[in-house]
């Protein structure tokens, strides 16, 4: 299966949900807001969204700073 996550294609085995994306991109545990398809998917939602082959998903991690 193919994803697309920020312009870029991603090749998995079997279908992940989003939280083990983000596991694999190395983003648990930021700050980010995530977009699939043109739906923003809300974080308590991350455990519960299977991603399916061509899913396109925006991900926008947040940066602090003065």
């Amino acid at each position: 299966m193919q994803l697309t996550v920020n312009g870029t294609t991603h090749s998995f085995e079997q279908d992940p949900s989003l939280s083990r994306l983000l596991e694999h991109l190395n983003l648990t545990g930021k700050r980010l807001a995530v977009e699939r398809n043109g739906e923003i998917v809300p974080r308590s939602q991350f455990d519960a969204t299977q991603l399916a082959d061509g899913d396109k998903l925006e991900i926008v991690v947040a940066v602090g700073g003065g």
